[in-house]
C-alpha cells in the first residue's frame, strides 16, 4: 500500500507542510547538552481531533475541484472522521476558509504517518513520498476545474504559494523530504511583523540547494528538549510545530487562533508509542548487545529499560562526521531565515538557534525508522554500524512490506553507478546517490570499532527498544 494521492494533480498541496521584542537569541548554539524549556500543557484528545480536522494550513484546493479528480479514499487509508472528512485519506483535511469556501489541504500526517508492514503508523515519518518533480504547473492547471468566483479566489491564493515554493523543494530522490527548504522559502515571502504574504521575495535566500531530510518519528518528542536534527528549535515546541500555517495564514490574529490549540496537538504527540519489533528476538544475544551498547553508545543515545536516561546531546560535525550540509546553515537554518523566525510572531515563545552538529536521537522504535542518518542515506542498521558495507548508490522498492529482518531496515540493491549515469528520469529519482550534495552517507563510524559479533549483538538489542 502506498501513500494515497501521491504524485498526482493534487500532490502539489503536499508542499504546504513544513514542519509545521527584546534581545534576539544567539543565532548559533554550541554543541553539547541541550537545556530543557518550559512547555504549555494541552489536552491530547483535543489535539488529535485538531490535528486531523482543523484547517491550520489555511488554504487548499476547492473541494469541488478535488472531487472532480479523486474518488473516495480506500478504507485502509481513512481515519475515523465524520462529515466532509469521512471519505478523505488520512493525510488530507477538508475545511472552510474565512470566505466560506470548502477546500482540501494536507494535514501534518502528510509527512508524519507511514504504512509499515500493512499498518498505518501515526507519527512514523514518511519515507516513500515523492518530491522529485516541480508541480507548480499542475497547481496552475487545477484552475481549469474551477468556475465559481469565490472558489477561484481561494485557488489563486493556494496557487501563488505553490508556485513560489515549488522550485525550492525538488529533491533528487524519492523518499527524502524538503521541509527545511520549504520553511525558509515561506519565511522569505512574509513580513516578519505582520505575517503578510508577498509574491516577491522579501529577503535573500541561500543558494537553491534542496537539503534532503529523513522525517523523524513523533514519539521522540517525549524525550527531546529541542526540535530538528541540529537542535535549532528551542523554547515552546507547540509554537514551532504550528509553522505549518506559514503557507497561507496571513495575519498574526489568524496565527494566534491556531496557536491556541497547538499545545493540545503537542500533548497528543507525547502519547505516541513506537511499534514493537514484530519478529522473534534472541534474548541472550540481546542481553550481550545491551552491555556493548551501554558501554559504547549510551553516552550519546541514552539508556533504556526500567531506568531510562537521555542526554539531549548535540554531537559536533568534527566528531560525528556525517554529511555537513544541513548543519552548515543551509535551507531553513540559513542566517536570514533564523533571524526572521526569531523576530516574528513565532519568536515570541520560541526561537531557532542551530548548532554545527547533529542531535544524537533517542532510539525508541529505531527498527521502524529506516532509512538512517538525518538524510536517509543508510538503508539498514547493519550498514550503519559497519560503514564499509554502506552502498554508494542504491535503490529500493519503497514497498513498506519489503523489510530486511536480519539487517534491520529496507532491502536494497546496490548499483555500480549513480544518478548521472541513468538516462531514464523515472529510474534516476529512485536511485539514492550519496555523491550528490547533501546526500552523503559518511560519518557515524563508531560501530566500525566493534567486532562483527558485537555489532550483531547490538542490533539484536536495538530490536527490543
Amino acid at each position: 500500500m502506498g501513500k494515497p494521492c501521491t504524485f498526482t494533480l493534487y500532490a502539489g498541496i503536499a508542499l504546504s507542510l513544513a514542519a509545521c521584542g527584546g534581545d534576539e537569541p544567539s543565532i548559533e548554539s554550541p554543541v553539547g547538552p541541550i537545556p530543557a524549556y518550559d512547555q504549555r500543557a494541552g489536552d491530547a484528545e483535543a489535539g488529535w481531533q485538531a490535528l486531523i480536522n482543523n484547517g491550520y494550513v489555511g488554504c487548499g484546493v476547492p473541494r469541488s475541484a478535488y472531487n472532480q479528480v479523486f474518488s473516495p479514499a480506500p478504507t485502509w487509508a481513512r481515519l475515523d472522521r465524520g462529515g466532509t472528512n469521512a471519505s478523505l485519506p488520512y493525510n488530507f483535511t477538508s475545511f472552510r476558509t474565512g470566505s466560506g469556501v470548502e477546500v482540501v489541504s494536507p494535514n501534518c500526517l502528510q509527512c508524519h504517518a507511514e504504512t509499515l508492514r500493512g499498518q498505518l503508523v501515526i507519527g512514523l515519518g514518511s519515507h516513500t513520498a515523492d518530491y522529485t518533480d516541480d508541480i507548480s504547473g499542475l497547481a496552475v492547471l487545477a484552475g481549469g476545474l474551477i468556475t465559481d468566483p469565490a472558489e477561484r479566489a481561494e485557488w489563486e491564493k493556494w496557487r501563488d504559494r505553490v508556485v513560489a515554493v515549488a522550485p525550492y523543494t525538488i529533491t533528487k530522490t524519492v523518499g527524502v523530504n524538503p521541509a527545511d527548504n520549504l520553511a525558509a522559502v515561506l519565511f522569505a515571502h512574509r513580513d516578519a511583523e505582520t505575517l503578510a504574504w508577498s509574491n516577491e521575495l522579501l529577503m535573500e535566500l541561500p543558494p537553491n540547494i534542496v537539503v534532503p531530510v529523513d522525517v523523524p518519528p513523533w514519539w521522540r518528542m517525549q524525550k527531546k528538549n529541542a526540535m530538528f536534527y541540529d537542535g535549532a528549535g528551542r523554547g515552546d515546541h507547540a509554537r514551532i510545530m504550528m509553522t505549518a500555517s506559514t503557507l497561507c495564514v496571513d495575519t498574526v490574529d489568524e496565527a494566534r487562533a491556531i496557536d491556541a490549540y497547538f499545545p493540545d496537538v503537542r500533548a497528543y504527540l507525547l502519547t505516541l508509542q513506537p511499534p514493537a519489533w514484530p519478529f522473534a528476538v534472541d534474548a541472550a544475544l540481546a542481553a550481550t548487545g545491551k552491555d556493548v551498547f551501554d558501554g559504547t553508545c549510551a553516552r550519546c543515545h541514552g539508556t533504556y529499560g526500567e531506568v531510562e536516561t537521555y542526554p539531549n546531546l548535540i554531537v559536533g560535525l568534527d566528531e560525528v562526521n556525517t554529511d555537513p550540509v544541513l548543519a552548515s546553515g543551509a535551507a531553513q537554518f540559513a542566517e536570514g531565515a533564523v533571524r526572521w523566525f526569531n523576530r516574528s510572531f513565532f519568536g515570541e515563545l520560541s526561537f531557532l538557534s542551530p548548532a554545527r552538529g547533529y542531535v544524537a536521537p533517542p532510539l525508541d522504535g529505531i527498527w521502524a525508522t529506516a532509512p538512517f542518518l538525518h538524510n536517509g542515506s543508510v538503508p539498514t542498521l547493519a550498514a550503519l554500524l559497519d560503514s564499509s558495507t554502506r552502498p554508494t548508490y542504491f535503490t529500493r522498492s519503497y514497498d513498506t512490506n519489503d523489510y530486511d529482518e536480519a539487517a534491520v531496515g529496507w532491502r536494497f540493491t546496490a548499483l555500480p553507478a549513480g544518478q548521472d549515469a541513468e538516462p531514464d528520469a523515472g529510474r534516476k529519482t529512485r536511485i539514492y546517490d550519496t555523491g550528490q550534495l547533501g546526500y552523503g552517507n559518511g560519518g557515524h563510524t563508531f560501530g566500525d570499532a566493534l567486532t562483527a559479533e558485537q555489532r550483531r549483538a547490538v542490533i539484536e538489542y536495538l530490536k527490543t527498544l
